[in-house]
């Protein structure tokens, strides 16, 4: 009977991580430069350069800054020096990076 429930349990986790991995899938080609930002400006490039939404959240999951950009180019000189979790959205898919500014 322990056997049913390990492989139930099994089933399961390995269900549950293919789904996530299916709707979570990365950009293609996401480059994040330069990391840790000093001069206020980072570069985002992917494959499709398509447009992007761009969320930051603060250590504690507060978001600080959302908006789209066109190109490359995300200035951050608004923000205060800390630890940064950066997510981009580019048809539908989505990149997640931990962002530090100087």
């Amino acid at each position: 009977m322990k056997q049913l429930y390990f492989v139930f349990f099994f089933f399961v986790c390995s269900l549950a991580f293919s789904q996530n991995a299916q709707k979570n899938s990365d950009i293609d080609g996401f480059k994040l430069y330069p990391n840790p930002v000093t001069y206020g400006k980072v570069y985002i490039e992917t494959n499709l350069n398509a447009p992007k939404q761009i969320l930051i959240f603060d250590v504690l999951g507060t978001q600080v800054l959302q908006t789209t950009i066109l190109g490359r180019e995300l200035n951050l000189s608004n923000l205060d020096k800390g630890v940064y979790i950066l997510r981009v959205f580019e048809n539908n898919k989505v990149a997640t990076r931990k962002l530090i500014v100087k």
